[in-house]
């Protein structure tokens, strides 16, 4: 590939694009709030979410220095990411504390690269990530998941138009800001149900002195102010 077609490549990836008509917007909205509301719905598309949720433990753990040693996902929409170092401290809390508030960061994270005209940036920034998390995990369904997604991100950000990548852009956006919501209601009836086993709450409960409660509450905090704005920025309000 020479310079002139690096460059070209470049300032495709970074280069602005103009906003989508307002329709698109509220369309993507509804399409993302479908496909999460719905129960039958969901026990597919939550394994975006869940992709997301591991995704976010497996980055906060090696930022904080652990050891990454591998993540799965389950057909059930559940997953696993274990990491290797001090089973106390910051690091440890920081990553428990990454999962359910991963996905409504991402989102919001992705709302504000869509406000500023970045839609191209946002696909390949995706792809990027997948590819990263693909290299560490650990089971055939937790491969096959991670391969349609950045498969699905890469076709869309190779082969399609301006129009179509910003739809799928936002679709994905509002998805991850409506579907950060829902994980840590499910959470909240299985805890009430005593049936939640060793979920988040209860690892960053016996580090910290926080109770489980409180950790459910500051989980649901995260996730209903990034979709609050998140959304202002999608919508541009």
């Amino acid at each position: 590939m020479g310079t002139t077609s690096i460059a070209e490549l470049w300032d495709r990836v970074v280069g602005g694009q103009p906003a989508p008509p307002g329709w698109l917007v509220w369309v993507t909205a509804a399409v993302a709030l479908a496909g999460v509301v719905p129960h039958g719905v969901w026990r597919v598309t939550r394994n975006a979410v869940t992709i997301a949720h591991e995704g976010g433990h497996a980055l906060v753990a090696l930022v904080c220095g652990r050891r990454l040693q591998g993540i799965r996902l389950h057909s059930d929409t559940s997953g696993l990411t274990v990491s290797r170092g001090k089973p106390y401290g910051a690091g440890m809390v920081c990553t428990a504390a990454a999962g359910y508030t991963a996905p409504p960061l991402l989102g919001l994270a992705g709302a504000g690269l869509l406000a500023t005209g970045h839609i191209t940036a946002l696909l390949w920034g995706a792809v990027a990530l997948l590819l990263a998390m693909l290299v560490m995990i650990r089971n055939a369904y937790g491969a096959l998941a991670v391969v349609v997604a950045g498969g699905a991100f890469f076709l869309v950000s190779w082969l399609t138009g301006p129009a179509v990548q910003a739809g799928f852009g936002y679709l994905v956006v509002w998805f991850l800001l409506v579907g950060g919501v829902r994980p840590v209601f499910e959470l909240q009836g299985k805890r009430r149900r005593r049936a939640s086993g060793d979920s988040d709450p209860d690892q960053l409960a016996r580090l910290t002195r926080i109770p489980a409660g409180g950790w459910l509450l500051c989980f649901h905090a995260v996730a209903l102010c990034a979709l609050l704005l998140g959304g202002r920025l999608l919508l541009g309000v």
